[in-house]
């Protein structure tokens, strides 16, 4: 099948040789001209501009973009505005679901489908297969169900698909009407957030096992430990990390991905420690704050994001203040 790739970044580039290895025709765009040239010599059909890119498209033309969600709308018009009743666009990017929601109602009063699709996967996917979450009309994505095969990792090896399961168990599902993959995909981010705090938060405790060894003669404002018996281990993390892959319960890719790190850089040297947040997370608390759904751990998880942003500063200052102000407590400095 032939398909059209605007974008190719990380992902975008490792999708088009993940379909053209299968055997898919890409015709691929892209403001830089070098990643394009670079597609081509891959086997791609190059295009110098959006109108060379669109009418390289057979119809019902089909341009897949995975561009910046701050950009998307804009582009989806131009695109929109070169195609014709039939055609489709989709959206692989991290949009929000509610501007699937619109951007596919003023579409389809033209007649141009409008296919969004939450797709995970990074960097990894051009092996491992990316996962798909797909929200549009059901005869776009089936029309379109080649290229979410070919995308998806497949059925796991030595596994037998439950036939009753649908396109699930391949790595790849239609969610309902558009909008609906953005959703299930901000949901998956936001679930994301939370899960790496809680390996990040886990792994710390680890880390300070051997406080007793470490504790000094202090007074109480330090708060030394009550029972400093009871922290005297050295734990090698990047081996706990290793062992927890092997038959824990709470293995996961996440955790493989974990364990690396560790062992390349136990003291994570190269990091500061600012952990950025795409937007999906804050997406994610507004539709449980808006339909009423309790979710303490998303949201401890993206507030920690912003700490860690050093939005947390002011307030920490704040609380110095406020505790001199009313007891005289005159701040500690580190190590005393």
């Amino acid at each position: 099948m032939q398909i059209g790739m605007m974008g190719l970044g990380r992902m975008g580039a490792n999708m088009v040789r993940r379909l053209m290895r299968d055997g898919h025709e890409c015709v691929v765009y892209d403001i830089n001209s070098a990643s394009v040239a670079g597609m081509v010599k891959d086997g791609a059909v190059g295009a110098a501009s959006l109108e060379e890119f669109v009418g390289k498209l057979a119809k019902p033309r089909c341009a897949w973009l995975m561009l910046p969600a701050a950009i998307t709308g804009k582009i989806v018009d131009q695109v929109a505005a070169l195609m014709e009743p039939g055609d489709i666009i989709i959206d692989g990017g991290n949009s929000y679901y509610h501007d699937a929601v619109d951007q596919a109602a003023k579409l389809a009063v033209k007649g141009i489908n409008f296919v969004d699709v939450g797709t995970s996967g990074g960097v990894w996917g051009l092996e491992r297969g990316y996962c798909l979450m797909i929200g549009g009309p059901d005869e776009a994505v089936k029309h379109l169900d080649s290229v979410f095969a070919t995308l998806a990792p497949g059925a796991d090896a030595g596994t037998t698909p439950d036939k009753n399961a649908g396109t699930a168990p391949f790595g790849y599902l239609h969610c309902g009407p558009s909008g609906a993959g953005h959703f299930v995909k901000m949901v998956h981010n936001g679930i994301e957030y939370g899960v790496m705090a809680a390996y990040a938060e886990g792994m710390n405790i680890l880390k300070s096992a051997n406080a007793g060894k470490r504790q000094r003669t202090a007074d109480a404002e330090t708060s030394p430990l009550e029972s400093p018996q009871y922290y005297q281990f050295d734990v090698d993390l990047p081996a706990v990390a290793e062992v927890w892959r092997h038959g824990s319960v709470i293995g996961s890719w996440l955790l493989d991905l974990t364990a690396g790190a560790l062992k390349n850089d136990p003291a994570l040297a190269q990091f500061g420690g600012r952990v950025s947040d795409s937007g999906e997370g804050r997406w994610t608390l507004k539709a449980a704050i808006d339909t009423g759904v309790p979710a303490p751990v998303l949201s401890s998880a993206l507030f920690d994001r912003f700490s860690s942003q050093g939005e947390s500063q002011f307030a920490d200052k704040l609380l110095s203040a406020m505790r001199y102000a009313f007891g005289g407590h005159v701040e500690k400095k580190p190590g005393a």
